[in-house]
């Protein structure tokens, strides 16, 4: 017999353990990794970037920001690029790129070209409840880009687990597949083609 190599069951999280819960921005993912020696690559969720091979400029937008970036330190920084002219727009004229990892930054301030999601709520997964949460961000709008009504929604980020779960304010029901088609089937019947 030929003995597969063994596979461990996973260790599993705590349930009631800390979670945070920020801000879901629509914007485009993005990276910035640094090495131990200051190098800088940026990447979207798929790929490494580069000015000319881009994602809405944010390679760009790296290189022109690399000495004040190096300020976060080595290792990769997820965050969201967004603003003017991907997706929701937030009615920026400008683009910003907001990091992910809200807690790290709240002891010490990011490099000043780097905003960060805001933290809506944090505390014991079960010690309350989303709705209210999501009825503040439908009343006053985004935290991140005040002014602007359509937020897209949350995400809560369950520490122990390591992983985050997001709802969204429109459609959260509706895979992102099931949305497209729903959008070419209404652009179809109003007899648009694209």
């Amino acid at each position: 017999m030929n003995i597969p190599d063994f596979v461990a069951f996973p260790k599993m999280a705590r349930y009631a353990r800390s979670v945070i819960v920020t801000e879901k921005i629509d914007g485009t993912n993005a990276q910035i990794y640094i090495n131990d020696d200051g190098e800088i690559l940026a990447g979207s969720r798929t790929r490494w970037i580069v000015p000319g091979d881009d994602n809405f400029g944010f390679a760009a937008w790296v290189k022109a920001h690399e000495d004040e970036l190096r300020g976060l330190g080595p290792g990769h920084h997820f965050g969201e690029w967004w603003g003017s002219g991907i997706q929701r727009r937030y009615g920026l004229a400008e683009r910003r790129f907001s990091l992910f990892n809200a807690i790290r930054w709240t002891a010490t301030a990011p490099p000043a070209c780097c905003n960060i999601v805001p933290i809506l709520a944090q505390g014991t997964l079960g010690s309350f409840t989303l709705e209210p949460i999501i009825e503040q961000l439908r009343q006053v709008g985004s935290i991140a880009a005040p002014g602007f009504m359509r937020p897209e929604g949350v995400v809560v980020f369950h520490t122990a687990a390591n992983v985050g779960f997001k709802l969204t304010l429109e459609n959260d029901d509706v895979p992102k597949a099931g949305l497209r088609l729903r959008d070419c089937q209404a652009t179809a019947d109003q007899g648009v083609t694209r």
